[in-house]
């Protein structure tokens, strides 16, 4: 029984090894199968959890990458990034109210995690609740100020509430350091008033 035990110990470091390899030389589907057997000998491991479930994204099987990112979170419930990448691939699908409690317990666990601010203001303006989605992108931008893209679909959420002032403060702000989408979304604003 000792022997068993201690084999199995052995084998685990080998297999994290071995797939690692495989996935440098571009093997992601044996890299699949070793974390598969990984997962086999330590089914909470979460290292093993989250590159199996990252590996089946790249693959294209989306359903079972969400699978895997469940059986993550389960596991390790307080791993923020598990969180957000649940909610990313679930926001993926068009599973937006699942999105946005993924993305709600991924910014519990950690409120300083900026992508999923914005994921979740993303996953609130697709189910039409724009006044949560403004807190959201608010968050999103304060965390990442010199980034355009939270202040954009701000901007967005603003007209869509029909605060076109708030909106023109918004373009006003990324004329500062981002003229170009500023002139983008200068260009909308007009369409949008003349409609």
């Amino acid at each position: 029984m000792q022997v068993k035990a201690f084999s199995s110990l052995l084998q685990v470091p080998m297999l994290r090894l071995c797939a690692r390899m495989v996935l440098v030389f571009g093997g992601q589907r044996a890299a699949l199968a070793l974390f598969a057997r990984l997962l086999a000998l330590r089914p909470a491991d979460a290292h093993a959890l989250a590159s199996h479930a990252h590996l089946q994204a790249q693959l294209g099987d989306s359903e079972g990458a969400i699978a895997g990112f469940r059986q993550l979170t389960a596991a390790h419930d307080d791993n923020a990034a598990a969180w957000f990448n649940l909610a990313y691939l679930l926001q993926q699908n068009a599973r937006h109210r699942e999105a946005e409690q993924a993305f709600r317990r991924a910014v519990a666990l950690d409120d300083k995690l900026d992508r999923a601010w914005y994921g979740l203001g993303l996953a609130l303006m697709q189910q039409s609740r724009f006044e949560d989605a403004a807190s959201a992108l608010q968050q999103a931008a304060v965390l990442q100020p010199m980034s355009p893209h939270g202040w954009y679909r701000l901007t967005e959420v603003r007209r869509a509430l029909g605060q076109t002032a708030e909106a023109e403060k918004i373009i006003a702000h990324l004329k500062q350091f981002e003229p170009r989408v500023a002139a983008q979304l200068e260009r909308q604003q007009a369409a949008y008033a003349a409609h």
